[in-house]
């Protein structure tokens, strides 16, 4: 594989024993570089492999409905590992204390694990290289192009990070490496309990899990296969109408990291659709989702108003005193209980299927600025209700999309209004210009 997707986060001491890869943002046993290149490594050390998943019980408030798609795909992870001689090691708890322990315990004599760019996952690696003397890598196996060869600072938006990808490219969307048997069993089989970790979440179980997708690597190439074959010549005209079956709906296996981009890229390449609908696909799969990892990467500040641009600051800033024509409590927008049924049909969508329409997270985080006191607050809200509800919560894509539709982030200043100042605005007749309202409000509201 390509060296240069591995970054060391800690040389330490080179020495004999088993290799592990901690498991977090990529869960899956296929088209997965982290554990290609753990594997390359055992193999030159003739060493055993192992693999790690650290489960925290309360994860920046994942409830039921994210913990339960999580650890049914971890599942079939487990199953899959082990046809190929790799263990896998469920752990529970702080990260910081059990990695450190794991390694120490087991010999560990090299540590692999993945690229993640929030705030939490690097404080957690932080942590651990600190305890440990062994050599620690992490491996991007999330993005095409890994973010820190894409860029070494924060872009401005897609029109200054494409050309860096496109460049970038043909040296890295090549064919996926197979994960072969491995050679060396790990000494200790694990006894991994896992009705005891379903049991063990002290996160929200106040939201259903969804039943419409199927968890899992398997389910995820399934419905890769499905929206190419079904949608994906319909993509560059349906993707923004919300009344159509448009979107390619991977968004929960990319975000929780059972289907690779990578994968998804090379298969949507291959397809016979129109080239347009391919490009205005992998415009949002590559461009977009790289852009976001490049911004919370880059901007530590990402979910918040201070890591809005200063344009957007000053205007937010000279804007606060504006009269709001609605102000609306965050039980209320939880409820859908607003004037606007077209925001309150979007925020049912969210509530009840755990996945909003593209567009319709935009007009909906916008109008959440329109009807709360603050940019502050209309930030937490959105990110409350967000990471609450959708099933690709606590995601680079969900923060970013969210500051770019509160604080201008990868956008440019617009006509000046009231409340969002030089922000860009969206209104209810501008949807209506746009697609048919009536039938999205009627297919999610019905009679209420």
């Amino acid at each position: 594989m390509n060296e240069d997707r591995v970054w060391f986060l800690n040389t330490g001491q080179d020495s004999e024993g088993p290799v592990a890869y901690w498991m977090s943002r990529d869960q899956r046993s296929v088209d997965n570089w982290a554990l290609v290149h753990a594997q390359e490594v055992a193999i030159s050390k003739a060493s055993s492999l192992t693999v790690i998943f650290n489960l925290v019980p309360d994860f920046l408030g994942a409830g039921e409905r994210h913990y339960r798609f999580m650890l049914d795909g971890l599942r079939e992870v487990e199953a899959s590992l082990s046809e190929l001689s790799i263990s896998f090691h469920l752990l529970m708890g702080d990260p910081g204390t059990l990695i450190p322990e794991f390694v120490t315990d087991n010999r560990i004599s090299y540590l692999v694990t993945d690229f993640d760019p929030l705030r939490i996952k690097r404080n957690w690696k932080r942590e651990i290289v600190t305890a440990l003397d062994i050599p620690v890598v992490e491996v991007d196996a999330h993005n095409i192009v890994p973010c820190w060869v894409c860029s070494g600072k924060q872009e401005y938006g897609a029109y200054t990070i494409r050309p860096r990808i496109r460049e970038a490219l043909p040296t890295f969307l090549d064919e996926m490496v197979a994960i072969n048997k491995h050679p060396t069993r790990f000494m200790e089989e694990p006894d991994n309990d896992w009705e005891s970790a379903y049991g063990r979440l002290v996160g929200d179980h106040g939201v259903p899990p969804a039943t419409w997708l199927h968890p899992g690597q398997t389910a995820s190439l399934k419905a890769l296969g499905d929206f190419i074959e079904h949608r994906l010549e319909l993509y560059e005209g349906a993707r923004n109408d919300p009344t159509l079956e448009g979107q390619s709906m991977l968004s929960p296996y990319l975000h929780f990291g059972h289907l690779s981009a990578q994968r998804a890229a090379l298969e949507v390449s291959k397809s016979s659709a129109a080239q347009e609908a391919k490009d205005a696909f992998l415009e949002e799969l590559v461009v977009r989702r790289e852009l976001s990892d490049n911004f919370c990467f880059y901007n530590l500040a990402y979910d918040s108003f201070e890591g809005f641009p200063s344009w957007a600051r000053e205007t937010l800033d000279l804007h606060r005193e504006d009269k709001r024509e609605y102000l609306y409590s965050r039980d209320e927008l939880e409820q859908g209980s607003t004037h606007d049924d077209l925001w309150n049909a979007a925020q049912m969508e969210m509530v009840e299927r755990g996945k909003m329409h593209g567009y319709m997270r935009m007009y909906w985080a916008k109008k959440i600025l329109e009807w709360t006191e603050s940019p502050e607050e209309a930030m937490e809200t959105a990110i409350y209700l967000n990471d609450r509800y959708e099933l690709d919560g606590r995601d680079p894509n969900g923060y970013t999309g969210i500051a770019w539709s509160i604080g201008g982030v990868h956008d440019r200043a617009w006509g000046e209004r009231s409340v969002f100042g030089k922000v860009r605005y969206m209104s209810f007749n501008g949807a209506r210009r746009k697609f048919d309202v009536d039938s999205y409000i009627e297919n999610r509201l019905g009679e209420r």
